[in-house]
């Protein structure tokens, strides 16, 4: 698949998915009690639980084909 589709898609499909899970995390973030510190803990875990599944996403969209997506060795 020719690099601008794949990143095309890739946006395509990631957009939404983030969108969801803004709004499910802010509708879950609403069921936590009311104190302050178990609400700063929860948005900061997700804030930045979004992150690690969206790597992979990226990677794939970045890839060439038939390269790893590897940083390139020094000499």
């Amino acid at each position: 698949m020719p690099p601008r589709i794949k990143k095309l898609v890739g946006f395509m499909g990631l957009l939404p998915i983030l969108v969801l899970y803004f709004f499910a995390a802010a509708a879950l973030g609403e069921l936590i009690p009311n104190n302050q510190l178990l609400k700063v803990i929860y948005y900061l875990i997700a804030g930045i639980a979004w992150a690690f599944p969206v790597k992979y996403l990226m990677f794939w969209m970045n890839a060439e084909q038939g390269e790893k997506n590897t940083a390139p060795d020094r000499e």
